[in-house]
């Protein structure tokens, strides 16, 4: 549950969930646009090629035949947070193609049937890679290296991280935490308490450490 809470915490966006691709469940997520059986009919055929091919490849995917109008199938998985959506309707039959979404950021891509498999396995990768970029650079942005105490509680106050030195006592962290609600996150691998001093008591630092609140 504590993964779960990290993911949705770390990938989350105002439209919902936003899974990265390696975990998802459902990794695209197939939408038939069809007004009448005939449309029906033609998009099937169409599609249950398509599925074949998704089976081999042993991509996860998922094809909504449900009764919802297009709009609400789409808003329904965005919130789930279905990293592609192929949208295929009777034009896209027509053309042999179809339409990939990205759910990191919206683009759209038209591609054609043969490359279509080719096309969602890339673009499954490059959401992948953007969702870890886009993290890393906003926990990178929001780390500051403090030395002060009056320093370490205004980003505290901030929701920030602060990373400083501390002198190992527990009272130190105790103590931290009854005045800010900050406690050690973590002790990082790249740990170097050479010349720090404990942020909080001035005491020559046993650790280099990441204080933040914990939500």
């Amino acid at each position: 549950t504590r993964l779960i809470g990290a993911v949705i915490l770390a990938h989350g966006d105002k439209n919902g969930l936003r899974i990265p691709p390696k975990i998802a469940p459902i990794q695209a997520v197939l939408i038939p646009i069809f007004r009448d059986k005939k449309q029906l009919k033609i998009i099937k055929d169409y599609i249950s090629s398509i599925e074949v091919e998704l089976k081999q490849t042993g991509l996860r995917f998922f094809v909504d035949w449900s009764n919802s109008s297009p709009g609400f199938k789409f808003n329904e998985w965005e919130l789930k947070g279905i990293p592609t959506r192929v949208e295929i309707g009777p034009r896209d039959v027509e053309s042999n193609t179809a339409i990939i979404v990205r759910r990191d950021n919206g683009e759209k891509l038209s591609s054609p049937r043969h490359e279509l498999i080719k096309n969602i396995k890339a673009i499954l990768d490059q959401i992948q890679n953007n969702l870890y970029i886009q993290a890393k650079s906003f926990r990178d942005k929001n780390t500051h290296n403090v030395n002060q105490y009056s320093e370490f509680k205004k980003i505290i106050k901030n929701g920030g991280f602060a990373r400083c030195g501390w002198d190992g006592e527990e009272d130190t962290e105790l103590k931290i935490k009854e005045e800010t609600k900050a406690t050690i996150r973590c002790i990082p691998f790249d740990e170097n308490p050479e010349n720090l001093t404990c942020v909080f008591s001035g005491k020559e630092a046993k650790h280099e450490v990441i204080f933040a609140k914990a939500y």
